[in-house]
């Protein structure tokens, strides 16, 4: 059986868009005059998947949840493997794409809820057809209540030289996540499409 590396790394060599995302700051302090206070932190006009996902790292990481991964590549059967030290913050870094609350993506998503039987309310979030730079095509959030239960995200690339497309999905039980995954293609030029699917069973 392969061994893979921690974290979600298990795409990122089909997933040429992966980039690192910045998980700290560093806040400077002068000498002298303070100057003006910063302005307050602009309220989400979406769902927070980025808040939501920041939280769920620091949580696994606090209690060293393992968790038991699924890969297929090109409709290969798939392979299992179960990793008990877990670098959570890489592991989900993917998953930190489906972000839609950048100032840049304002006014870019039409909002439309549905409510649910069990007291459920799924919230659709849906590119402008206008908006095609935009990479969320779409983010389903599922609720009860306040509390996230599932979030699915499609992503789509398009250039001249690549082209791709995944959708992401995570599942949380009283507030902690359960399962997540990653199904998508990707396509160069001169190169056959690529399938990918990648799954992880947090313990």
């Amino acid at each position: 059986m392969r061994k893979w590396r921690t974290g979600f790394r298990l795409v990122l060599w089909v997933d040429l868009q992966w980039v690192p995302l910045l998980v700290g700051a560093v806040l400077l302090t002068g000498c002298g005059d303070a100057g003006p206070a910063a302005p307050a932190a602009r309220r989400p006009l979406y769902f927070d998947v980025k808040g939501l996902l920041t939280q769920q790292v620091e949580q696994l990481a606090q209690r060293h949840a393992a968790v038991t991964k699924r890969v297929s590549l090109r409709g290969n059967p798939p392979e299992m493997v179960r990793v008990p030290t877990v670098k959570w913050a890489d592991e989900l870094q993917l998953f930190f794409q489906a972000d839609i609350n950048k100032a840049a993506l304002r006014g870019v998503y039409a909002v439309d809820s549905v409510a649910l039987p069990g007291g459920l309310l799924r919230r659709t979030y849906t590119r402008r057809a206008s908006q095609l730079n935009a990479p969320v095509v779409r983010l389903v959030v599922v609720q009860q209540g306040a509390i996230a239960q599932e979030v699915t995200a499609t992503i789509a690339q398009n250039n001249p030289l690549f082209s791709a497309q995944k959708q992401l999905r995570f599942q949380l039980e009283n507030g902690q996540l359960r399962h997540y995954e990653v199904v998508g293609t990707q396509k160069l030029i001169l190169f056959d499409t690529l399938h990918y699917a990648a799954a992880g069973q947090v313990e």
